[in-house]
């Protein structure tokens, strides 16, 4: 007969793991402040940390406080939100779907958003104002289809998945087939299509403030029951959760946390794969944990990956979505061949 823990053993039974936890959200928050630091201290020209600090503190009219103001710090936050964003969209997607390969960009809700972004750029460009909007309402209505394609009598995260594939194939050739009927058009999108934060600006920073600050609010808000849906259908339902409402609350606002970044940053790809899922393997599967590292986790590794992509080949400006992508694909390899031997 297995042995019954008393709730005092039980309760110093979790303090490891709390321990842990707590060590890895504040690793992950270190990380986060030395990639600020990076992305305002490196560039084609490098200014001190102790520089850094006093022209975020002071206001001066020297040449390191016009560098960090005007150029720098708003292409950190962007980054900082483009990665918070991803990384929540990945988490919310990863756990809903039960499966540790689901990603805005594999099944289909970012390419609904890159859809409606390029034909912003390439036939309504003076409606560039109506950017991020569009990719919402783009990431918003193939997240709507992929479920409708998948419901059958219910949504299953199988269906889903196969679902967002197919729909993710479909959509890419739509883009392809846009650009291509607008060829002299298409060298304003590449940069965009490749994911990249050059030339971002105080402007694109307010822009992706608002949307940010909302998909965080409702994410923070579904921790519970994305907590009780990783539990599996059945469990969920024994629990008192309205399965199919909560699973499409979900999946609404992971569009909605995709759409926002994409519209800012272009297509990149893998911060919502990569980073929940390490994020994971270290914390665990309880979003009142996940959730924060993912956030923290993807800002993180998207301003670290634009300050090596705008650093590292100087005078050329590398677009970060490839970097990522060079960063990702090995880890995705990873995850399909462990996922076959399972």
């Amino acid at each position: 007969m297995a042995a019954v823990l008393s709730p005092a053993e039980l309760k110093r039974s979790r303090r490891p793991a709390a321990a842990r936890n707590l060590i890895v959200l504040g690793t992950t928050a270190g990380l986060l402040l030395a990639s600020v630091l990076f992305g305002l201290a490196l560039g084609s020209i490098r200014i001190p940390v102790s520089e850094v600090w006093n022209a975020l503190l002071h206001r001066t009219d020297t040449e390191a406080w016009q560098i960090v103001w005007n150029l720098r710090l708003p292409r950190v936050l962007t980054g900082l939100m483009v990665g918070c964003c991803l990384g929540l969209s990945g988490a919310l997607l990863q756990g809903v779907f039960r499966n540790p390969l689901s990603d805005p960009g594999i099944i289909g809700v970012s390419a609904g958003g890159g859809v409606a972004a390029v034909t912003i750029m390439i036939l309504f460009p003076v409606q560039i104002a109506l950017l991020p909007a569009a990719a919402f309402l783009g990431a918003l209505v193939a997240s709507a289809v992929i479920y409708l394609l998948a419901w059958k009598g219910g949504a299953s995260p199988i269906r889903l998945i196969l679902a967002g594939v197919a729909v993710n194939s479909l959509l890419g050739a739509a883009m392809s087939a846009l650009m291509i009927l607008n060829s002299e058009k298409v060298q304003s999108v590449l940069p965009w299509m490749s994911g990249s934060l050059n030339g971002r600006s105080w402007p694109h920073a307010d822009t992706l403030l608002p949307y940010t600050l909302a998909g965080l609010l409702a994410a923070l808000l579904l921790i519970k029951p994305a907590n009780l849906l990783a539990l599996g259908d059945d469990a969920a339902k024994l629990l008192g959760v309205r399965v199919e409402m909560y699973r499409l609350i979900i999946v609404a606002v992971a569009a909605f946390l995709a759409g926002s970044a994409i519209s800012q940053a272009g297509m990149v790809g893998f911060v919502g794969l990569v980073v929940p899922h390490i994020a994971r393997l270290l914390v665990g599967a309880d979003y009142r944990i996940l959730m924060p590292v993912s956030a923290l986790g993807g800002a993180a590794l998207v301003t670290f990956a634009d300050t090596a992509a705008r650093t590292l080949f100087d005078p050329i400006e590398f677009p970060v979505g490839i970097l990522l992508a060079l960063f990702g694909a090995p880890i995705f390899l990873y995850l399909l061949r462990k996922g076959a031997k399972q």
